[in-house]
């Protein structure tokens, strides 16, 4: 048995299932708009509210680095029509580079500025830009830093630790500071070689026959004046402006290493800026980055005769055929041991 439904009321109760249905289908249409305007209103207050960031430096005040950080500050600044404002600590202020790398990691700080071969305490794989003549030249490191394995490297980077690498080049040639002339691989035998916190840099002196010390940048010269280490390298400008000619009083140009320079921001900071002023910060890093690649040629030469002028006995071209060999025979033996991931040096070499 089945209750029989006069045709009207079977209309009415359609009529009434229909009525349902279009309340609801609006409810969900309304949810959807109210979500939409939401999402467009923390957008607009994104946009518009101004956002106070912390960037941190470890190079000397004055130097080429340093130089390019407040570029990139002021570029910012100026693109994003006052949204944005900048605190910049200077010469390890905010402390050593990994402290910095850390601190930009855990967003204590928004922006640091330095050399990209520091990025190898997190991932192996960037030691290979710590490791001796493995780039050719200034061209072909720029060629590796447009090339899709590195974009790979990075985008790995940026999802591991929650960072935007905002962009990054080659600079200068990294050179040796000595307190005896350097003219051949034999000059540096067993002498007390100043490396950073960064194995391969460790390493590669190891492998040319110094007793390798970690030193912090800031820490350099005071550890040449009081005979902790005979000697450091470093990129020509940055080297400079931090005196190391002034104690050791020879410099050669070994060029062992091509320098970088590259900008990272926390990732969180970098999501709440919004869409606009997160097209700002790569346009002002970008151009940040252009202004160090243009005026590293020019300053190399500069800085060389502003040295000798200074006194510093500085020898221009060696022979680091040499040096180079020493290298080569090293570098299978790094990738034995994880320094960086087997085969990479090689897909590297075939970048034009």
């Amino acid at each position: 048995m089945y209750e029989r439904i006069p045709f009207k009321q079977r209309g009415e109760r359609l009529e009434g299932a229909q009525h349902k249905e279009d309340i609801s289908m609006r409810r969900v249409t309304q949810g959807l708009l109210i979500g939409l305007v939401v999402v467009m209103m923390c957008t607009v207050y994104a946009e518009a509210q101004e956002h106070k960031l912390i960037f941190g430096g470890s190079d000397a005040v004055g130097s080429l680095l340093d130089r390019a950080n407040r570029k990139f500050i002021e570029l910012f600044e100026a693109k994003s029509d006052g949204k944005v404002k900048v605190s910049f600590y200077p010469a390890d202020q905010l402390g050593g580079d990994i402290d910095q790398i850390q601190s930009t990691m855990a967003g204590t700080q928004h922006l640091y500025g330095d050399v990209l071969v520091w990025l190898a305490n997190w991932m192996p794989d960037f030691n290979i830009l710590g490791w001796g003549f493995t780039f050719r030249d200034k061209d072909h490191l720029y060629n590796f830093l447009r090339s899709d394995l590195y974009k790979g490297m990075i985008a790995e980077f940026e999802k591991e630790y929650d960072v935007k690498i905002l962009s990054a080049v080659p600079t200068q040639p990294r050179i040796l500071f000595s307190k005896n002339p350097v003219n051949s691989l034999e000059d540096i035998e067993d002498v007390k070689m100043r490396v950073p916190e960064i194995e391969s840099y460790l390493r590669l002196w190891e492998a040319l026959g110094t007793r390798p010390t970690r030193v912090t940048w800031s820490e350099v010269y005071m550890a040449l004046k009081q005979g902790v280490i005979d000697a450091c390298e470093g990129p020509v400008s940055a080297a400079y402006a931090a005196k190391m000619h002034e104690p050791t009083g020879n410099v050669t140009a070994t060029n062992h290493l091509m320098s970088t320079y590259f900008i990272m921001m926390n990732g969180a900071m970098f999501d709440s800026l919004g869409p606009e002023l997160q097209q700002k910060a790569y346009e002002a890093a970008e151009e940040a980055t252009q202004f160090m690649y243009d005026e590293s040629d020019r300053e190399t030469q500069e800085t060389y005769d502003k040295m000798e002028e200074e006194g510093a006995n500085v020898i221009r071209s060696i022979d680091v055929g040499p040096w180079q060999e020493k290298v080569r025979d090293a570098t299978a033996a790094m990738e034995e041991k994880g320094l960086w991931r087997k085969g990479l040096w090689e897909e590297i070499q075939a970048i034009e």
